[in-house]
């Protein structure tokens, strides 16, 4: 896969050139306006720089409501939409459809933000992922997760430590915890809780690893109200370049209460993020080696070490948040500025074609060991 696309001049060629396009404005439509394809569409009416062009949607009356509202032309399919002429499209179709709805815009050139997750399984993600290449389309997934706050600012603060004269390095992880609960909303039950809630970890657990997909996966998953896994824990095991790093990671839609927390532990620092508070809580060790050899020593010979003030081991940071972030607005904006520079997206089609792979792995493990205890009479 290439790492850059080919940089978005004007629109894709059916306009006629558009003037405003030629002085920067992107033409932009949606495909699908439903639950979030329509927040797409507020935004790209309301950007500098954009031009929403008409929005797609199966439903006429979907189609026509969100038209007028937002006051440009409703279209039946994405034919029509490249028409009209289009340079960038998010499409917020179920993920059934995410390829045939993808397939004519990629074909086109024109620069897709496709939302989570990427395809219904490795093969049609991997199709997506040629068409792509083959078109030189920018392909981005939206992967909302990764423009919290809280994860931009531990992505920071990770590249921050790496830079420090003290030759700190940022957490390198060991063990990762991840767990994302909430109560039965009867959206999205015709898939796995994997591909609906847990893919969001997957996507931040592999960014963590730099894009390596774990070597062993062992999961126990449930289904309880559906036909799929309400309820997954998966464990999933990495080869990096510093080491094993085993990560846990829990998902239920059948939860009392709404939870989601990812905890990344290292031999140099501890981190804790609550998505849902957008806060985040770095500890690292400030005491030096010695000192730290000097404790192990102590302790191994039973000294009594109440009396040490563990405050004054580490450091206790809260990371810095930019306040009242609009994580929709700044994925979209990322997507919009791959597209201007033809640089290579910050979810690109490989990093959700290893957030599919890994996810589908999960769900095999998981009816695997259900498919065992079903043979022996559990």
């Amino acid at each position: 896969m290439p790492t850059t696309q080919k940089p978005m001049a004007n629109a894709t060629g059916t306009s006629g050139g558009d003037s405003a396009t030629q002085q920067g404005v992107l033409r932009c439509g949606v495909v699908g306006v439903g639950r979030m394809g329509r927040h797409h569409a507020t935004k790209y009416a309301k950007l500098p720089g954009v031009k929403l062009v008409g929005v797609v949607d199966d439903s006429k009356d979907r189609r026509e409501e969100h038209a007028e509202r937002l006051g440009v032309p409703a279209f039946a399919n994405e034919q029509e939409l490249i028409e009209a002429g289009v340079d960038a499209v998010t499409i917020a179709v179920p993920t059934t459809y995410h390829l045939k709805c993808a397939r004519p815009l990629l074909q086109a050139g024109v620069a897709c933000l496709i939302e989570k997750p990427l395809a219904n399984d490795e093969a049609e993600a991997q199709e997506l992922a040629d068409l792509a290449e083959r078109h030189g389309a920018t392909l981005m997934v939206g992967h909302i997760e990764r423009f919290n706050p809280a994860v931009i600012a531990l992505e920071r603060a990770q590249r921050i430590g790496m830079d420090r004269e003290d030759g700190t390095r940022g957490v390198v992880p060991r063990f990762v915890e991840m767990v994302r609960v909430s109560p039965m909303t009867f959206r999205s039950v015709d898939v796995s809780v994997v591909m609906d809630m847990m893919i969001h970890d997957l996507d931040v657990v592999l960014w963590l690893m730099g894009g390596i997909e774990p070597t062993e996966v062992q999961a126990s998953g449930v289904p309880v109200l559906t036909e799929y896994e309400d309820v997954c824990h998966a464990r999933l095991t990495f080869d990096t370049p510093n080491g094993k790093c085993v990560a846990n990671i829990s998902a239920s839609r059948l939860a009392l209460k709404t939870e989601r927390k990812t905890r990344v532990i290292g031999e140099n620092g501890y981190v804790s993020i609550d998505y849902a508070l957008k806060k985040g809580v770095l500890i690292r060790k400030t005491a030096n080696q010695l000192a730290m050899e000097q404790i192990r020593e102590d302790l191994r010979q039973g000294k009594d070490l109440s009396d040490l003030n563990y405050h004054e081991l580490v450091t206790i940071e809260n990371l810095a948040l930019e306040e009242d972030a609009d994580q929709l607005e700044h994925e979209i904006t990322t997507f919009l500025d791959a597209v201007r520079t033809g640089k290579t997206p910050a979810i690109d089609a490989k990093a959700g074609l290893g957030a599919v792979r890994t996810a589908h792995r999960i769900m095999e493990a998981a009816r695997a060991e259900r498919k065992a205890d079903a043979s022996k009479g559990f």
